[in-house]
């Protein structure tokens, strides 16, 4: 790709688009470390934390009876929440908030804990700076391509929902259905700002690639063999196949905090056997999510593109290390410095996905659009 071609502009927004989706990939890696650390509730409000920008140090900043105040405030939110998700038609949600064992129950400070959930925090309020930048940069698309800057946009806003999901996680003490919501939202977020990165990088190599020099040195390679449409479909299946099975994992993750707690956090060598179902599926779904890739990567493989295959190796390699690090988790009882590696890799494994999902499509209009373009030219002639 003739570097002449790429625009200050584009060069700009893909930059910011790179660094906020390797933000939002790092923010998932430090909520994984908050949530294996038992970090969660290491701040009891928000979006402050203990009342304070800057959380405290040690339990004697705290007034005596800060376990009420925090219990109190979060109940009084979580009734709010319930009523207004009663009148939208949530009523089991809106039950399942006070059914919460943990509900009244308010964490012990722990000042390793606070500052941890407090970076987690700093860190999200940082990837807030870096999606509204997106916008920003995204503004000279307004006229070319205007997909690309409501993708921005759109990220932009649902990166406030999150916060506010967030705010909810915590009031609510980490209820499992808002920590899954939460998770999924994540991931919406990062396929839309690759989404947004992707086609401005498509944009530009379309211009180069659709010149007439370019189809009459390159046409040939268009007919080695074009992506059939059973392909992307088998790639879409991957796909939501990885978004279910990261699901399954939050559920696993709350499994093994409802288990850990009914054992006083002892005999952790114990809790493996104990998380039931949710866990026997989690692993079954781990292999069907292997074979399937596998499949799509000998099908991908058969297309000789270059970019092509370095998906493949790309995802093959990340599902490699996925399944090492649940081979960890199971056998060495939960270790809590490999539970944030599995998670981050999950996700990582869905952006390459939604990437090569990206290249396929993108691959299949390209050849349709040379191979009519290259038709018209021999009628012509």
């Amino acid at each position: 790709m003739n570097s002449l071609l790429i625009s200050p502009a584009a060069r700009r927004f893909r930059l910011v688009g790179i660094l906020t989706v390797i933000a939002v990939y790092l923010l998932i890696l430090v909520g994984g470390i908050v949530r294996s650390t038992g970090s969660g509730m290491g701040c009891p409000d928000w979006p402050k934390c203990f009342g304070s920008w800057v959380p405290p140090t040690e339990a004697s900043q705290l007034p005596a009876n800060y376990k009420e105040i925090y219990t109190a405030q979060r109940v009084a939110k979580n009734q709010k929440l319930a009523r207004t998700l009663q009148r939208m038609g949530f009523a089991q949600v809106a039950g399942s908030i006070f059914a919460h064992p943990t509900q009244y129950i308010e964490t012990d400070f722990n000042p390793v804990k606070t500052w941890i959930e407090y970076v987690n925090r700093l860190l999200g309020a940082l990837i807030g700076v870096f999606v509204f930048l997106t916008v920003v940069f995204a503004l000279p698309y307004w006229r070319r391509e205007r997909t690309i800057f409501w993708l921005a946009c759109a990220s932009f806003l649902l990166t406030g929902v999150q916060g506010y999901l967030g705010s909810l996680v915590v009031s609510t003490n980490l209820l499992p259905v808002m920590v899954t919501v939460h998770m999924a939202l994540a991931l919406v977020i990062v396929a839309l700002l690759l989404y947004a990165v992707d086609r401005a990088q498509s944009r530009i190599e379309n211009r180069a690639q659709l010149s007439p020099n370019y189809i009459e040195e390159n046409s040939a390679q268009y007919y080695l063999k074009k992506p059939s449409a059973g392909l992307q479909w088998s790639i879409w299946a991957a796909l939501l196949l990885t978004f279910w099975q990261i699901m399954l994992g939050t559920q696993v993750r709350e499994q093994v905090d409802i288990v850990s707690a009914a054992a006083g956090y002892l005999g952790r060598e114990g809790w493996v056997e104990k998380l039931g179902s949710v866990f026997s599926i989690h692993r079954t779904v781990s292999a069907l999510v292997l074979l399937l890739n596998v499949y799509v990567g000998y099908e991908l493989w058969q297309l000789r593109k270059p970019r092509m295959r370095q998906l493949v190796m790309a995802t093959l390699g990340i599902i490699g290390l996925e399944i090492l690090a649940g081979i960890v988790l199971a056998s060495y009882a939960l270790p809590a410095s490999v539970q944030p590696v599995h998670l981050t890799l999950a996700t990582v494994l869905f952006g390459v996905q939604f990437l090569t999902l990206l290249a396929v499509a993108r691959g299949r209009k390209t050849q349709e659009t040379v191979a009519s373009s290259d038709a018209s030219r021999h009628v012509v002639a």
